[in-house]
Protein backbone atom coordinates (compact mmCIF):
# COMPACT_ATOMS: atom_id res chain seq x y z
CA UNK A 1 0.00 0.00 0.00
CA UNK A 2 1.86 3.33 -0.92
CA UNK A 3 0.47 5.04 2.18
CA UNK A 4 1.60 2.40 4.22
CA UNK A 5 4.00 3.30 7.46
CA UNK A 6 7.49 1.77 7.23
CA UNK A 7 8.62 -0.66 10.09
CA UNK A 8 8.69 1.07 13.20
CA UNK A 9 11.78 -0.79 14.40
CA UNK A 10 13.42 0.18 11.50
CA UNK A 11 12.65 3.53 11.47
CA UNK A 12 12.85 4.10 15.41
CA UNK A 13 16.98 2.56 14.40
CA UNK A 14 17.05 4.90 11.24
CA UNK A 15 16.48 7.72 13.72
CA UNK A 16 19.15 7.37 16.56
CA UNK A 17 21.95 6.38 13.90
CA UNK A 18 20.94 9.43 12.05
CA UNK A 19 21.45 11.59 15.57
CA UNK A 20 24.47 9.94 16.10
CA UNK A 21 25.90 9.47 12.95
CA UNK A 22 26.91 6.21 14.15
CA UNK A 23 25.84 2.83 14.21
CA UNK A 24 27.45 1.43 17.24
CA UNK A 25 26.30 4.36 19.53
CA UNK A 26 22.43 3.88 18.15
CA UNK A 27 23.22 -0.07 18.52
CA UNK A 28 24.10 1.22 22.20
CA UNK A 29 21.51 3.41 23.20
CA UNK A 30 18.62 0.83 21.94
CA UNK A 31 20.36 -2.06 23.38
CA UNK A 32 20.84 -3.63 20.37
CA UNK A 33 23.94 -5.32 18.07
CA UNK A 34 25.61 -3.12 15.67
CA UNK A 35 24.43 -5.81 12.91
CA UNK A 36 20.64 -5.16 14.34
CA UNK A 37 20.78 -1.83 13.46
CA UNK A 38 22.76 -2.10 10.10
CA UNK A 39 19.87 -5.02 9.26
CA UNK A 40 17.05 -2.55 10.13
CA UNK A 41 18.13 0.46 8.44
CA UNK A 42 18.74 -1.97 5.48
CA UNK A 43 15.30 -2.82 5.71
CA UNK A 44 13.95 0.58 5.55
CA UNK A 45 16.67 1.65 2.64
CA UNK A 46 14.69 -1.77 1.19
CA UNK A 47 11.44 -0.18 1.39
CA UNK A 48 12.05 3.34 0.27
CA UNK A 49 14.34 1.53 -3.19
CA UNK A 50 17.31 4.40 -1.82
CA UNK A 51 20.55 4.63 0.01
CA UNK A 52 20.19 6.29 3.29
CA UNK A 53 23.52 6.75 4.63
CA UNK A 54 27.20 6.61 2.98
CA UNK A 55 30.42 5.92 4.40
CA UNK A 56 33.09 8.68 4.77
CA UNK A 57 35.90 7.30 6.55
CA UNK A 58 34.74 5.32 10.16
CA UNK A 59 31.39 7.33 9.86
CA UNK A 60 28.23 7.33 8.46
CA UNK A 61 27.16 10.06 7.01
CA UNK A 62 22.90 11.00 5.36
CA UNK A 63 22.51 11.11 1.91
CA UNK A 64 20.34 13.34 0.74
CA UNK A 65 17.24 11.27 0.65
CA UNK A 66 18.14 9.93 4.45
CA UNK A 67 18.68 13.52 5.54
CA UNK A 68 14.73 14.76 3.92
CA UNK A 69 13.74 11.61 6.33
CA UNK A 70 16.05 11.88 8.91
CA UNK A 71 13.84 15.65 9.67
CA UNK A 72 10.59 14.01 9.72
CA UNK A 73 11.13 11.05 11.78
CA UNK A 74 13.29 13.31 14.76
CA UNK A 75 10.10 15.04 14.73
CA UNK A 76 7.89 12.60 15.05
CA UNK A 77 9.70 10.64 17.59
CA UNK A 78 9.85 14.42 19.49
CA UNK A 79 6.01 14.14 19.43
CA UNK A 80 5.74 10.82 20.57
CA UNK A 81 8.26 11.36 23.63
CA UNK A 82 6.99 14.35 24.50
CA UNK A 83 3.03 13.14 23.92
CA UNK A 84 4.21 9.89 26.16
CA UNK A 85 6.04 12.01 29.00
CA UNK A 86 2.99 13.70 29.30
CA UNK A 87 0.53 10.72 29.77
CA UNK A 88 3.12 9.52 32.13
CA UNK A 89 2.76 13.07 34.12
CA UNK A 90 6.58 12.98 34.28
CA UNK A 91 6.83 15.43 31.33
CA UNK A 92 9.78 17.60 33.54
CA UNK A 93 12.23 14.92 33.07
CA UNK A 94 15.27 16.19 32.02
CA UNK A 95 16.38 19.20 30.37
CA UNK A 96 19.18 19.11 27.44
CA UNK A 97 20.75 22.61 27.42
CA UNK A 98 23.16 23.50 24.43
CA UNK A 99 24.95 26.85 25.14
CA UNK A 100 27.90 28.74 23.56
CA UNK A 101 30.89 28.10 26.32
CA UNK A 102 31.56 31.87 26.92
CA UNK A 103 27.61 32.18 28.29
CA UNK A 104 27.97 28.99 29.73
CA UNK A 105 31.17 29.64 32.08
CA UNK A 106 31.05 33.06 32.61
CA UNK A 107 26.97 33.82 33.07
CA UNK A 108 24.77 30.45 33.59
CA UNK A 109 27.65 27.88 35.26
CA UNK A 110 27.49 30.70 38.08
CA UNK A 111 23.96 30.57 38.30
CA UNK A 112 22.13 27.37 37.11
CA UNK A 113 22.32 25.71 40.82
CA UNK A 114 19.62 27.78 41.87
CA UNK A 115 17.41 26.64 38.59
CA UNK A 116 17.94 23.13 39.82
CA UNK A 117 17.21 23.47 43.31
CA UNK A 118 14.12 25.53 42.54
CA UNK A 119 13.00 22.36 40.32
CA UNK A 120 14.42 18.78 41.82
CA UNK A 121 12.35 17.23 39.34
CA UNK A 122 14.02 18.77 36.48
CA UNK A 123 17.69 16.69 35.74
CA UNK A 124 19.15 19.74 33.51
CA UNK A 125 22.11 18.31 31.06
CA UNK A 126 24.46 20.77 30.10
CA UNK A 127 26.33 20.83 26.50
CA UNK A 128 28.79 23.64 25.87
CA UNK A 129 29.49 24.05 22.26
CA UNK A 130 30.03 26.58 19.69
CA UNK A 131 28.00 24.75 16.96
CA UNK A 132 24.36 25.80 16.24
CA UNK A 133 21.97 22.64 17.17
CA UNK A 134 20.02 21.28 15.03
CA UNK A 135 16.67 20.82 16.48
CA UNK A 136 15.36 18.70 13.38
CA UNK A 137 18.20 16.25 14.56
CA UNK A 138 19.04 16.54 17.84
CA UNK A 139 17.15 15.82 21.26
CA UNK A 140 18.25 19.25 23.00
CA UNK A 141 15.43 21.10 24.26
CA UNK A 142 16.76 24.45 24.49
CA UNK A 143 19.83 26.06 22.84
CA UNK A 144 21.28 29.55 24.07
CA UNK A 145 23.30 30.87 21.04
CA UNK A 146 24.70 33.77 18.84
CA UNK A 147 22.87 34.27 15.78
CA UNK A 148 22.33 36.72 13.39
CA UNK A 149 18.48 35.77 13.05
CA UNK A 150 15.42 34.10 13.92
CA UNK A 151 14.43 30.79 12.82
CA UNK A 152 11.80 29.14 11.36
CA UNK A 153 9.89 26.34 13.74
CA UNK A 154 12.04 27.83 16.99
CA UNK A 155 11.18 30.46 19.50
CA UNK A 156 13.62 32.31 19.95
CA UNK A 157 14.01 35.22 22.95
CA UNK A 158 16.46 37.90 22.68
CA UNK A 159 18.74 37.26 26.26
CA UNK A 160 21.13 40.05 25.85
CA UNK A 161 23.13 42.42 22.95
CA UNK A 162 26.80 41.42 23.21
CA UNK A 163 28.54 44.62 24.21
CA UNK A 164 32.71 45.05 24.65
CA UNK A 165 34.87 47.34 25.86
CA UNK A 166 38.36 47.10 27.63
CA UNK A 167 38.69 45.38 31.33
CA UNK A 168 41.57 44.83 33.57
CA UNK A 169 42.87 44.33 36.82
CA UNK A 170 43.09 47.70 39.36
CA UNK A 171 46.45 47.39 40.32
CA UNK A 172 47.36 46.58 36.49
CA UNK A 173 46.20 50.26 35.60
CA UNK A 174 47.98 51.83 39.18
CA UNK A 175 51.61 50.37 37.74
CA UNK A 176 50.74 53.43 34.73
CA UNK A 177 49.75 56.14 37.06
CA UNK A 178 45.77 55.08 36.06
CA UNK A 179 43.98 54.50 32.32
CA UNK A 180 42.89 58.36 32.01
CA UNK A 181 42.65 58.17 27.88
CA UNK A 182 42.41 55.11 25.79
CA UNK A 183 45.52 55.52 24.29
CA UNK A 184 46.71 54.51 27.85
CA UNK A 185 45.85 51.09 27.03
CA UNK A 186 48.55 50.63 24.47
CA UNK A 187 51.33 51.28 27.12
CA UNK A 188 50.16 47.75 28.98
CA UNK A 189 50.40 44.24 27.46
CA UNK A 190 46.94 43.59 25.28
CA UNK A 191 45.24 40.14 25.17
CA UNK A 192 44.67 38.50 21.60
CA UNK A 193 45.61 42.31 19.96
CA UNK A 194 44.97 40.16 16.78
CA UNK A 195 40.58 40.08 17.91
CA UNK A 196 38.82 42.84 15.65
CA UNK A 197 37.05 44.05 18.51
CA UNK A 198 39.81 45.93 19.54
CA UNK A 199 40.15 47.63 16.51
CA UNK A 200 36.79 48.31 16.59
CA UNK A 201 36.42 49.80 20.06
CA UNK A 202 39.63 51.90 19.24
CA UNK A 203 38.11 53.47 16.46
CA UNK A 204 35.10 54.10 18.20
CA UNK A 205 36.76 55.79 20.78
CA UNK A 206 38.99 57.93 18.01
CA UNK A 207 41.97 56.38 18.18
CA UNK A 208 42.83 55.64 14.64
CA UNK A 209 44.67 52.66 13.56
CA UNK A 210 46.28 51.36 16.95
CA UNK A 211 49.94 50.63 17.18
CA UNK A 212 50.22 46.84 18.18
CA UNK A 213 53.42 46.44 16.89
CA UNK A 214 55.00 46.07 20.28
CA UNK A 215 52.21 44.19 21.72
CA UNK A 216 52.50 39.79 22.50
CA UNK A 217 51.09 37.96 19.58
CA UNK A 218 48.82 35.91 21.99
CA UNK A 219 45.26 33.82 21.48
CA UNK A 220 43.59 32.35 24.27
CA UNK A 221 40.60 32.10 22.27
CA UNK A 222 38.30 32.42 24.94
CA UNK A 223 36.80 35.25 27.15
CA UNK A 224 36.67 33.00 30.23
CA UNK A 225 40.45 32.31 29.26
CA UNK A 226 40.78 35.92 28.54
CA UNK A 227 39.32 37.33 31.46
CA UNK A 228 41.10 35.46 34.29
CA UNK A 229 44.75 36.29 32.90
CA UNK A 230 43.37 39.96 33.20
CA UNK A 231 42.51 39.41 36.66
CA UNK A 232 45.46 38.20 37.15
CA UNK A 233 47.58 41.33 36.06
CA UNK A 234 49.32 40.42 33.34
CA UNK A 235 47.48 42.22 30.62
CA UNK A 236 44.24 44.45 29.26
CA UNK A 237 41.60 42.11 27.90
CA UNK A 238 38.59 43.05 25.65
CA UNK A 239 35.52 41.19 27.60
CA UNK A 240 31.51 41.46 27.37
CA UNK A 241 30.42 43.11 30.78
CA UNK A 242 27.33 40.73 31.19
CA UNK A 243 30.02 37.72 31.10
CA UNK A 244 32.36 39.36 33.84
CA UNK A 245 29.80 41.48 35.78
CA UNK A 246 30.96 39.49 39.20
CA UNK A 247 34.60 40.48 38.23
CA UNK A 248 33.54 44.03 38.12
CA UNK A 249 31.41 44.14 40.83
CA UNK A 250 33.99 42.45 43.23
CA UNK A 251 36.97 45.19 42.24
CA UNK A 252 38.35 41.92 40.48
CA UNK A 253 38.37 43.95 37.15
CA UNK A 254 37.45 47.31 36.10
CA UNK A 255 36.00 48.99 33.41
CA UNK A 256 38.32 52.48 32.76
CA UNK A 257 35.63 53.63 30.20
CA UNK A 258 31.94 54.18 29.79
CA UNK A 259 32.06 53.00 25.83
CA UNK A 260 30.97 49.75 24.73
CA UNK A 261 30.62 48.59 21.45
CA UNK A 262 28.11 45.73 20.21
CA UNK A 263 28.61 42.69 18.31
CA UNK A 264 26.98 41.55 15.16
CA UNK A 265 25.05 38.44 16.59
CA UNK A 266 22.73 38.77 20.60
CA UNK A 267 22.25 36.25 22.28
CA UNK A 268 19.37 34.27 21.87
CA UNK A 269 17.19 31.25 23.64
CA UNK A 270 15.53 28.90 21.49
CA UNK A 271 13.65 25.62 21.69
CA UNK A 272 10.85 24.28 19.38
CA UNK A 273 7.65 25.96 19.15
CA UNK A 274 5.57 22.78 19.34
CA UNK A 275 7.36 22.85 22.94
CA UNK A 276 6.18 26.06 24.13
CA UNK A 277 3.53 24.51 26.91
CA UNK A 278 5.95 21.93 27.94
CA UNK A 279 5.91 22.76 31.54
CA UNK A 280 10.19 22.41 31.86
CA UNK A 281 10.61 24.72 28.78
CA UNK A 282 8.60 27.21 30.27
CA UNK A 283 10.48 27.16 33.80
CA UNK A 284 13.55 27.48 32.33
CA UNK A 285 12.45 30.25 29.92
CA UNK A 286 10.65 32.69 32.88
CA UNK A 287 13.98 31.70 35.04
CA UNK A 288 16.59 33.14 33.07
CA UNK A 289 14.47 35.99 31.70
CA UNK A 290 14.33 36.81 35.26
CA UNK A 291 17.72 36.51 35.94
CA UNK A 292 18.89 38.15 33.02
CA UNK A 293 16.66 41.38 33.84
CA UNK A 294 18.23 41.31 37.66
CA UNK A 295 21.73 41.75 35.81
CA UNK A 296 20.80 43.81 33.63
CA UNK A 297 19.34 46.45 36.59
CA UNK A 298 21.69 45.78 38.78
CA UNK A 299 24.88 46.07 37.06
CA UNK A 300 23.39 48.21 34.09
CA UNK A 301 25.56 45.84 31.59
Amino acid sequence: MPNSLPPLNALRAFEAAARHSNFTRAAEELGMTQAAVSYQIKVLEDRTGTPLFKRVGRQVVLTKAGAQLAAVASEAFQSIRAGFSAVQGTQDGRLKLSVVPTFAMNWLSLRIGEFQMANPQIAVQLETTGDIVDFASSDVDIGIRNSPKKSPGLICHKLAEITYTPMLCPRLAESIGGVNKPEDLLKLPIIDKGDPWWKNWFEAAGVNNPDFSNQPASQMGTQTVDGNIAIAGHGVAILTPLFHSSALRDGLLIQPFPLKCTAENPVWLVYREKQKNHRKIKLFRDWILNEMEIDKTCYAV
